[in-house]
């Protein structure tokens, strides 16, 4: 059979069947909607294994206890920091203003090669909480793994109650399918994670989408760092899964009177220093051919370096090169998704900022960066001058910004901002695939636009201003007033409106009803008298509001 009609045809099923359910489920309450996922959440976290080990051998990319350790946070770790999180029914009942969460529809999912199962898991229960459906695209590299990771979770949420349909996977994955699969007039909502290509094509669907493209992620360590602490730290990040984080630490600048100081602290902690003749293998190797070479994504130093023509131990955590450039001429500038790190030396934060921007201009904008130092002055600058939208402080850059290691939401989508191509800077939450419809009550009346203005009384001079409105308070509703209360401008003002012809208001709303019809003659004669109305003839009425307008 031909591949892409199967998967053009595969696709609008799964839409279909997606849209079916969820058009069931949207009206599920909370306490359904958490129920549901912590069935998901338990089931893919008792699978983290596994389904590491699944992924690591269709892929051959990172690390089985890294890719672990992922699938967990994208479950466990994602469920406790979603505690409590309202994405149902009335989710804000404030005085003046209510917010009633309203789920996008369907979701059209692209989940990469380089974390198949932790994103599959992760944007399914994204969806769940938000009480949307979703279609998985996987990467053709890593669909088997992705399928598997995806129908953990979807099966746990059908014996917990979610419609059946809600969550569906594409297969064959084909680039015609997944064209299907945007395009369709059901998608209601893009979530792109990988490659800028596919980013920048999620994003020419015309449809809303939330788009994540690559990292690059420098890493500056200020003279005020602590250094051991720093190289650790960036250790742990690089050779984490073997780099391929979109947020890893990819390139460090030292700060010039603490650079040597910072390698030796590297390489006492497992760090290669590269020899200039072992840093120009690796760009040939890196880069081979004139094109980039995707075979060294997510080896270990040990294979990378074998691989470029030299040897270093098994235990080796990250390959570091010495390099002066930044841009095409130095491909080991560029985002390798392995645990290869370009370093640089810089004098003084200036230097070492303005060389963070060169590497994040070059394919990381808007993404991440990451800060070691003790000085206040320093972060604040970083923070107001970097174009990046997550900066991480004194952690590792790799695990901080997803919030395994700071407070940020758990996430393994994390937005670049308009800068980096994409609709949003945070990292991605339920709260992203919701709407928040708004119930407004008035709290103050409009003013009559078609009314003619006011004299100005000959007694006031020019210069003096008009006494200012009062403003009244917000309440969350209109209370209507006792029956016999109010003041002597109340009545006042329902004796103006009488004569104007317009009805007068009753606050009881039980009583609104339609006034009855009145002929000419009525509507020119003065209203009748009532015993409760205030003793008050025309002049006395004139003479009153010309002192109130005064």
């Amino acid at each position: 059979m031909d591949a892409d009609l199967t998967s053009i045809q595969n696709a609008r099923a799964l839409v279909t069947a997606a849209h079916a359910a969820q058009q069931q489920f949207k009206t599920a309450d909370q306490s359904t909607v958490d129920r549901i996922v912590k069935a998901m959440v338990d089931a893919g976290a008792a699978q983290a294994e596994p389904l590491a080990r699944h992924a690591h051998e269709e892929t051959g990319f990172g690390r089985v206890d890294s890719k672990t350790a992922k699938n967990l946070f994208a479950t466990r770790t994602l469920h406790e920091r979603m505690a409590g999180m309202k994405t149902a029914g009335i989710v804000n009942k404030g005085e003046t203003i209510w917010e009633v969460a309203h789920p996008m529809g369907v979701v059209a999912a692209l989940v990469p090669s380089t974390n198949p199962t932790s994103t599959a898991m992760y944007k399914a229960i994204l969806s769940v909480k938000a009480r949307c459906g979703m279609v998985m695209s996987p990467h053709p590299r890593a669909a088997e793994c992705s399928a598997a990771a995806l129908r953990v979770v979807a099966e746990a949420a059908y014996k917990a109650g979610a419609p059946e349909g809600l969550l569906g996977c594409l297969s064959p994955v084909t680039i015609a399918g997944t064209n299907a699969l945007l395009d369709h007039d059901l998608t209601s909502v893009i979530l792109a994670t990988g490659g800028s290509a596919m980013v920048k094509a999620a994003y020419q669907k015309g449809k809303p989408a939330y788009g994540v493209g690559s990292g690059n992620v420098p890493v500056f360590v200020d003279r005020s760092a602590d250094v051991e602490a720093a190289a650790e730290h960036i250790l742990t990040g690089t050779s984490f899964d073997w780099g391929t984080l979109c947020s890893t630490e990819r390139s460090v600048v030292g700060d010039a009177p603490i650079s040597r100081k910072l390698l030796a602290a590297l390489a006492e902690r497992g760090g290669h220093v590269c020899s200039s003749d072992e840093v120009e293998r690796l760009r040939r190797f890196v880069y081979a051919n004139g094109q980039f070479n995707a075979d060294q994504v997510g080896k270990s130093p040990h294979w990378i370096a074998r691989e470029a023509g030299f040897r270093v131990p098994d235990t080796t955590r990250a390959l570091i090169a010495e390099v002066e450039e930044v841009g095409k001429g130095e491909p080991l500038s560029m985002e390798t998704l392995s645990p290869i790190l370009s370093f640089y030396h810089a004098d003084g934060w200036q230097a070492g900022c303005d060389r963070c921007i060169q590497i994040l201009n070059f394919g990381g904008i808007g993404h991440t960066l990451g800060l070691h130092c003790t000085s206040e002055t320093v972060a604040e600058q970083f923070a107001l001058q970097k174009p990046a939208m997550r900066i991480v402080v004194n952690t590792t850059t790799a695990l901080g910004s997803v919030g395994y290691t700071t407070d940020l939401f758990p996430a393994m989508t994390l937005g670049p901002g308009t800068v980096g191509g994409s609709i949003t800077s945070d990292n991605l939450s339920p709260l992203h695939l919701i709407h928040l419809k708004r119930v407004a009550w008035g709290v103050r009346e409009a003013q009559k636009t078609n009314a003619t203005p006011p004299k100005r009384s000959s007694s006031r001079a020019p210069s003096q201003a008009p006494a200012p409105r009062p403003t009244p308070s917000p309440t969350s509703r209109p209370t209507a007033k006792p029956k016999g209360e109010g003041s002597w401008i109340d009545k006042i003002e329902a004796r103006l409106l009488a004569r104007s012809g317009n009805p007068v208001r009753d606050d009881n709303p039980s009583a609104h009803k339609p006034a009855p019809s009145r002929t000419a003659a009525q509507s020119a004669a003065p209203p009748p008298s009532k015993a409760s109305d205030l003793p008050l003839d025309e002049s006395r009425v004139e003479a009153l509001i010309a002192r109130y307008r005064k």
